[in-house]
């Protein structure tokens, strides 16, 4: 049995809670569990994973587009009155009133269209890629955070913890460990249900395990179990110092996140939490007819904005929120028209929150253009590969380098300006996204057998251009390389395509501009 598979199947075991008694896996000073810090690398990452694929359209509503979108799903959208304000163009659903609260604030941003090329919509292989960080393509067995803590701390899970960490690297709450912290020789999350009701696993007898697949399994086992229990002193601890300052709704997931809290402000020093809110395959009566803002995605957003509103204020009131970032992720969003079952059936591309008091306030990226004909298998086109946002938090929030970026994630990473400058020692995060300053033009749209793309740059620059189709996938390169100022012409081949819809993305720099065109028949 490979050790990730072992992991999937006693996920319950090892979140089952522990009771201390002191047993470390190897020589721990018991005293200082509370003195090691890294004044350097203190920042916490706190990752929401949305599952099920949330519904993008009813979550960050493009307001400049209502009428178009009262056409292609008349039957759950809510009155154009009933929307709450981000921008002139952009509003949010009225349950997340408390997360556009914290948009006024400046702690709270929206990525326009996040996926990946050649979107997957399986639940269980695309949640499997946005977790692993893989090409649609490929199948990798480690987690994109699994990878980078396994590129820092190569030796683990042996003689881990220890004096030099004795906190657990990642914690996943509830009763399933979390594959994006899935590494080389194991997972670098532990689970966690209740901080203050943990008890001791058996680790087994003293014997030494036999030279054999199945000694090597049961060696694993005995450190996983010894590991947890270890690490189970620190959070205890922690639990019994920290505090939260908020009343947090009543919900499994708002005590998740106060949870993660508590053990903040009482020392432990973990790099990544992990939470889950579940519900989001609304493929039927996702609104309730007779008030399209209630029914079962509007209470699922209401529960995820306000418990990551008290998550904020309790870190604010704990003088804590310049160390942690905020980040939600779902598999796909859905389709861009309803069903006739007053629900939405499986996309591509999703908006992604990020909130803290270290992001960049803004909307990046633009509202899609929603066309009144689309075709019903249509989703939402990628605008920013999901790949990107992981590896800018890397670089900008943990002060990875970016060649360690381009092995641990993708070679073609390209920095985001979703954070800014904190007062943090270490923080190397951009500034807002500067107005592009080129210029391109798609011709004839629609097409026949050629399209035409002209783009006229003011400097020399990198440009990638590549053509999709109407259900994300990546048909073609166009274009990948430094190309000099002046005008410059791409010729796209299409008459090897059937009639349809298609889009040309067109990326430069940080720059990405979604176009969506039409084949028709020759």
């Amino acid at each position: 049995m490979k050790r990730r598979q072992f992991i999937r199947s006693t996920g319950t075991v090892l979140s089952l809670p522990i009771l201390l008694k002191g047993m470390p896996v190897s020589a721990m000073d018991k005293t200082s569990i509370f003195e090691f810090t890294d004044p350097d690398n203190d920042r916490i990452l706190v990752l929401i994973q949305l599952n099920g694929g949330t519904d993008g359209l009813n979550m960050i509503l493009p307001r400049d587009q209502y009428d178009n979108l009262a056409q292609v799903r008349g039957n759950i959208l809510m009155p154009e009155s009933r929307i709450g304000v981000l921008t002139d163009v952009t509003g949010i659903h009225p349950a997340m009133e408390k997360t556009r609260v914290l948009y006024e604030e400046g702690k709270l941003g929206v990525i326009q269209s996040v996926g990946y090329p050649n979107q997957d919509r399986s639940h269980f292989r695309s949640m499997d890629i946005w977790q692993s960080a893989s090409p649609a393509t490929e199948f990798w067995h480690t987690g994109w955070l699994g990878r980078h803590f396994g590129a820092n701390y190569p030796d683990f899970p042996q003689n881990y913890p220890n004096s030099a960490h004795p906190h657990p690297f990642a914690v996943s709450l509830g009763r399933v460990v979390s594959e994006t912290c899935e590494g080389p020789n194991g997972n670098f999350s532990i689970t966690l249900d209740d901080p203050f009701k943990l008890i001791e696993l058996f680790e087994g007898m003293d014997e030494s395990a036999p030279d054999t697949p199945y000694g090597e399994e049961l060696a694993f086992l005995r450190i996983s179990k010894a590991q947890t229990n270890a690490y189970s002193e620190s959070i205890v601890a922690a639990a019994g110092k920290g505090t939260n300052t908020v009343t947090y709704p009543d919900n499994t997931f708002a005590r998740q996140l106060s949870n993660i809290a508590l053990l903040i402000s009482g020392g432990l020093s973990t790099k990544v939490y992990v939470v889950s809110l579940g519900g989001f395959d609304t493929h039927a009566n996702q609104v309730e007819e007779a008030d399209k803002t209630t029914g079962e995605h509007a209470a699922l957003l209401q529960t995820l904005s306000d418990g990551m509103a008290a998550f904020q204020q309790d870190l604010f009131q704990l003088g804590l929120e310049e160390r942690v970032l905020g980040m939600t992720f779902s598999e796909f969003g859905r389709r861009i028209r309803s069903n006739e079952s007053m629900g939405t059936d499986h996309g591509t591309a999703v908006p992604l929150l990020l909130f803290g008091s270290c992001v960049n306030n803004q909307i990046l990226g633009q509202n899609p253009d929603i066309d009144p004909e689309v075709d019903v298998r249509e989703g939402l086109p990628m605008q920013y590969d999901f790949r990107d946002v992981y590896g800018t938090v890397l670089k900008d929030w943990f002060g990875v380098e970016e060649a360690a970026i381009r092995q641990l994630i993708h070679p073609d990473f390209q920095p985001l300006p979703i954070l800014k400058v904190c007062n943090l020692t270490t923080s190397t995060g951009n500034y807002p996204l500067e107005p592009s300053t080129i210029q391109a033009t798609l011709y004839p749209n629609p097409c026949q057998q050629w399209l035409y793309l002209d783009v006229a740059l003011p400097d020399a620059m990198q440009i990638r251009v590549t053509l999709l189709d109407a259900m994300g996938g990546q048909l073609a390169v166009v274009s990948s390389r430094s190309l000099s100022a002046g005008m410059h012409q791409f010729p796209i081949e299409m008459r090897s395509f059937p009639a349809g819809t298609y889009f040309v993305r067109i990326q430069h720099g940080q720059h990405v501009t979604t176009r969506r065109i039409v084949k028709v028949r020759t």
